[in-house]
């Protein structure tokens, strides 16, 4: 089983992200997909999660309106576009898999927004 995260880096300001995670080694379209995150000296939280079939999303309390989560079952992989930085998303994201199978983690990517 893998889930590999990229597309993080270093982004001014208000600028915009599309993270990815690609997944391999178990049934993608059987699970719910979760993006994570977590800030130097703080808990990991939720951003969003999306259903299996991708019919339904949730975002985290004070996720909604600049993220966006997605996926596409035929490619194994889901996204997350993120607008409007700030340097308060700066943290390390993280892809999650879950269902009744399993409950499986990516290594994460790096978002640095400088302030």
């Amino acid at each position: 089983v893998q889930l590999v995260e990229s597309g993080g880096g270093l982004v001014q300001p208000g600028g915009s992200l599309r993270l990815s995670c690609a997944a391999s080694g178990f049934t993608f379209s059987r699970y719910v997909m979760s993006w994570y995150r977590q800030a130097p000296g703080k808990e990991r939280e939720l951003v969003a999660h999306i259903t299996n079939d991708g019919d339904n999303t949730y975002y985290g309390d004070s996720m909604k309106g600049r993220f966006t989560i997605s996926r596409d079952n035929a490619k194994k992989t889901v996204y997350l576009q993120i607008s409007s930085l700030k340097p308060e998303d700066t943290a390390v994201y993280y892809c999650n898999a879950r269902s009744r199978w399993g409950d499986y983690w990516g290594q994460g990517t790096q978002v640095t927004v400088p302030s």
